[in-house]
């Protein structure tokens, strides 16, 4: 069934002017898990939490025991639970926030910053707030020792990637009017991490509720770059840690989207960029770059005044991963629509189904398609979704978690 659209009421934010498209049957390929049906967290990550060989879940306050996630276990104690439905958590005695409130976990992330073998937790809290590390206590179930690893955490989809190319994972997001990352030294984990702004201070364009940011290697030089909804920043092959790197204007954005990637769609040796429009809105998009470094846009999913090439639209597309789903070798994007990102009342078509959709890329005579396949039409994404091997089948399964809780999507 084809969208309707209704690019003025859309735009204009009228009540039930509906462009996304219908969900189509789901597939057999995928097998949905629900871990929680609680709202702890906008994100989830996954991690051999046990040193058992089995991958485990990590979301909010918990982690999830592979391979079966039956066993739940307590990370840190959690002041204050999400409500949604207005109904209590079993057990829970601390505080209830009101109903439909927002997380203090927005994206969750593991590796090990005190090199002691075991994975620690990341969360990075509420946009303008800490970024925390919670320290892996081994084969016990004490509570996790938290660390801060950064005190601002500006923008809505930062995350965790090798920048400066010393091997080790930076946190990349905005902080005090900056774009930048911040550094952890493994020999001192205690020690807040070291921040590297790239660019001159703007408050008003690199800000808390700031969206899209991201990396690759636009240029070709073989130095990690930088993205941002408005351009992209070139990364010096002799920085001195202090200049900011030079700036490329582009139109990666209408508003900002989710996390953006480098990556070369269409295999003509350069690097394009994978973003979404608004992360608020509609719109996913691989933007091709030209030889002379000017960009074209190939729009994916319909927005309310421009049909996409897949025939799909959604609202608020507030997460992107990329994995090679179907096993031919180029990457695929995994993304969806964020449950509630502003409540049942906020954003363009809050109540339409919460999608989950990989579109899966294809090149045939130097050209680049996009196709699209659901995944599910009752989890979607949040601020962050996560495609990565949990069963240790070699094939790519997607984790979420968000308002409706937490998911794993097996891909059988």
């Amino acid at each position: 069934m084809k969208p309707i659209l209704l690019p003025l009421m859309a735009a204009a934010g009228v009540a039930g002017a509906i462009i996304s498209t219908p969900p189509p049957p789901l597939t057999a390929k995928w097998e949905k898990h629900q871990l929680s049906r609680y709202f702890w967290a906008e994100g989830a990550c996954v991690a051999d939490v046990n040193s058992d060989g089995k991958p485990d879940v990590i979301s909010g306050p918990y982690w999830f025991e592979g391979p079966d996630f039956k066993s739940t276990h307590t990370i840190y104690p959690s002041a204050k639970s999400f409500e949604i439905e207005g109904e209590k958590i079993p057990g829970f005695e601390g505080e209830l926030s009101k109903k439909n409130a927002y997380s203090d976990n927005f994206l969750s992330y593991s590796g090990d910053f005190n090199a002691d073998g075991r994975p620690d937790y990341l969360v990075i809290g509420f946009p303008g707030k800490e970024t925390f590390w919670y320290e892996n206590p081994g084969p016990s179930d004490e509570m996790w020792v938290r660390h801060t690893a950064h005190a601002v955490t500006d923008n809505e989809s930062p995350m965790l990637a090798d920048i400066d190319g010393d091997g080790q994972q930076d946190l990349l997001c905005m902080s005090n009017g900056t774009i930048g990352y911040a550094t952890f030294d493994p020999k001192k984990p205690g020690e807040i991490w070291n921040w590297k702004a790239i660019t001159p201070v703007d408050k008003k364009s690199y800000q808390r509720f700031s969206h899209g940011i991201g990396h690759g290697d636009i240029n070709g030089d073989g130095l990690t770059d930088i993205l941002e909804a408005k351009g992209w920043w070139e990364q010096p092959a002799d920085w001195d840690g202090k200049a900011p790197w030079k700036r490329h204007d582009a139109e990666f954005g209408t508003k900002g989207g989710a996390q953006m990637f480098g990556y070369d769609v269409n295999a003509d040796g350069r690097t394009d960029v994978i973003s979404s429009l608004d992360a608020h809105g509609f719109g996913l998009c691989w933007f091709e770059q030209n030889e002379d470094g000017t960009w074209i846009r190939h729009l994916l999913t319909d927005t309310p005044d421009e049909k996409g090439s897949t025939g799909v639209a959604f609202s608020q597309p507030h997460a992107i991963d990329l994995a090679d789903i179907d096993g031919n070798g180029t990457l695929d994007i995994v993304t969806g629509k964020r449950f509630w990102a502003h409540g049942p009342n906020g954003d363009p078509e809050p109540n339409e189904p919460a999608v989950l959709y990989a579109f899966l890329l294809d090149r045939k005579d130097g050209q680049a398609s996009y196709r699209a396949e659901i995944i599910d039409d009752s989890s979607g994404v949040g601020c962050q979704v996560m495609a990565t091997d949990v069963n240790g089948d070699k094939k790519p399964d997607i984790i979420v978690g968000n308002k409706k809780g937490c998911f794993v999507h097996l891909q059988k």
